[in-house]
């Protein structure tokens, strides 16, 4: 996990997928992983819902299930698609400002971050048919 990751960037990634559609958590947590690395904490977003709930941003109820027992289904309040967004617009300042940080710092003679995904890798994709980066080797490796 990254020192710099986004604090409570959970709560606008649950936003965002409720303002998409209503659901339940499980189908939240699948959705989830392409936008938040959370490392598939199901107990996370249950905590951030149950919490979003008591601030008025999302509403749940019980619903029947035709292949087992009733879920409860989440969706959005008009109070949280305000909060996503004011969030968006947060979001968008970082975004901007991280662009002008690593255009500065790849400006500067011989720096590049470690790690930094700069090249497809042509020997084979990822069973859903993807491809593959691979990172790009570390200086002082000895490679």
């Amino acid at each position: 996990m990254s020192e710099l990751e986004p604090r409570n960037f959970l709560q606008p990634c649950l936003l965002l997928l409720l303002r998409e559609q209503d659901d339940h958590g499980y189908g939240l947590v699948a959705r989830l992983r392409p936008l938040h690395d959370g490392e598939g904490d199901a107990g996370g977003v249950y905590r951030a819902l149950r919490g979003m709930e008591r601030h008025g941003l999302v509403l749940s109820e019980w619903q029947a299930s035709d292949v087992g027992p009733a879920r409860r289904t989440y969706r959005i309040t008009p109070e949280g698609r305000a909060a996503l967004d004011a969030q968006a617009v947060e979001l968008a300042n970082v975004h901007m400002t991280l662009h002008v940080f690593m255009d500065r710092y790849e400006r500067l003679p011989g720096h590049r971050p470690r790690g930094v995904m700069t090249h497809v890798d042509d020997r084979g994709a990822g069973r859903d048919g993807g491809v593959r980066a691979t990172p790009r080797p570390r200086r002082g490796a000895g490679h």
